[in-house]
């Protein structure tokens, strides 16, 4: 990866971002001494223009940034840091250095939950629940989820909200399984709802 150090005055701008929540959690600068340091020891470190000198983020609070993976913008002279923080970002004790809460989404897990049944899929480990389904078939796929839906509607009308959401959880998982086992996404299915959610849609 070629940084382009000589733009300005040998820093670069560091965007912080958390590898999970996506949230922006701080700007930093960096020269090539703080972007070394920071690949060699998975710390993220940044050169301080107040105190002119490398200061590892953490090193006296304990709320450090554990690199997960840097990309350089298409000028090469900005860097997207992707990390996992430990507590708070701010000096401030704020999350992030604008004041907002570091919270994941929860949607997004179902993209790392889709990413997990792929990967158990190309692996097929001994043991697992989810290797057992694929090694079922499509058509018992397909059953299980027809039989959690079930559980779901009699849950719905009979029973709790809590089972009805525990149900529910059971019919998704079984639903990303079978996708994946087509080579399907379960994004595929929110692009599809997006795409009917939009002014002039007419069903196919």
């Amino acid at each position: 990866m070629e940084i382009d150090f000589t733009k300005g005055d040998g820093l670069v701008p560091a965007i912080i971002q958390d590898a999970d929540t996506r949230q922006v959690l701080m700007l930093g600068y960096m020269n090539r001494e703080a972007y070394e340091k920071t690949m060699a020891t998975g710390l993220v470190t940044f050169w301080s223009r107040s105190r002119k000198c490398l200061w590892t983020k953490g090193e006296t609070s304990g709320n450090c940034l554990h690199l997960v993976d840097i990309k350089n913008d298409c000028d090469g002279d900005t860097l997207l840091v992707r990390v996992h923080p430990d507590g708070p970002t701010c000096h401030t004790g704020t999350d992030t250095c604008w004041g907002e809460t570091n919270e994941a989404n929860p949607l997004l897990f179902l993209t790392q939950l889709s990413d997990f049944i792929e990967q158990r899929h190309r692996e097929m480990p001994e043991g697992s629940y989810t290797t057992s389904l694929f090694r079922d078939g499509l058509n018992r796929m397909a059953q299980k989820v027809g039989e959690e839906a079930l559980e779901l509607v009699i849950e719905a009308t009979n029973g709790t909200d809590e089972r009805m959401i525990y149900e529910g959880s059971d019919m998704l998982y079984h639903l990303i399984v079978l996708l994946t086992s087509k080579g399907l996404r379960i994004e595929q299915m929110a692009a599809e709802l997006r795409e009917r959610h939009a002014p002039g849609w007419k069903k196919h």
